[in-house]
């Protein structure tokens, strides 16, 4: 049974968080130290990222990927069919990473900079660089996992606040089918 990646991210703070309160920061060579850290993390997680990408666009993979999106949370909208490739949607994923990085270090740049938290440099130095080796497509690409079970796309969005996402994508012919009927569907993605 393996510890769930939230589990583990706590543990990891609590840890590190004990751990920064023993680092002299006031030190300036220890808080480059710490900026050089958190610089390498980043970008070792943009090179793996460049990596996915042109491992993403070398298989090109143009088999046709069908699923139901769920509506938006709180929306009176339909789940609406998407229509896509697997080398689209795995575009469209690794565009999210970036994005999801690009905003934490922009946050951490707010705070560290402006606000002239150092503390967190370090738990963020660990945490994403974690979170990066943990991603589906980099348990395919990177490692090589077939894309069975978990890794069978369209993959579960990861929920949001308190795990109230706005629910996972439907691949199944039932909701397809009931998503075509319907006439809202058919988006399709290139």
């Amino acid at each position: 049974m393996a510890i769930s990646p939230q589990i583990t991210n706590l543990v990891i703070i609590l840890g590190m968080m004990q751990v920064s309160k023993k680092i002299p920061f006031e030190d300036p060579q220890v808080l480059m130290g710490v900026r050089a850290l958190y610089i390498v993390s980043n970008l070792i997680i943009a090179g793996i990222y460049l990596y996915l990408q042109m491992k993403i666009n070398a298989k090109k993979d143009m088999t046709t990927l069908k699923y139901v999106e769920p509506a938006p949370m709180g929306s009176a909208e339909e789940p609406k069919l998407i229509t896509t490739t697997v080398h689209s949607y795995d575009l469209q994923q690794l565009r999210a990473l970036w994005k999801s990085q690009l905003m934490g270090v922009g946050m951490m740049g707010v705070m560290h900079l402006y606000f002239r938290y150092t503390n967190p440099l370090l738990i963020q130095s660990i945490i994403p660089l974690k979170g990066a080796f943990e991603g589906n497509l980099i348990k395919i690409y990177l490692f090589g996992e077939p894309a069975i079970g978990d890794l069978k796309r369209p993959w579960k969005a990861a929920g949001g606040i308190m795990g109230m996402g706005g629910g996972e994508p439907k691949a199944d012919r039932k909701s397809i089918e009931q998503a075509e009927k319907s006439r809202n569907g058919g988006v399709k993605d290139e």
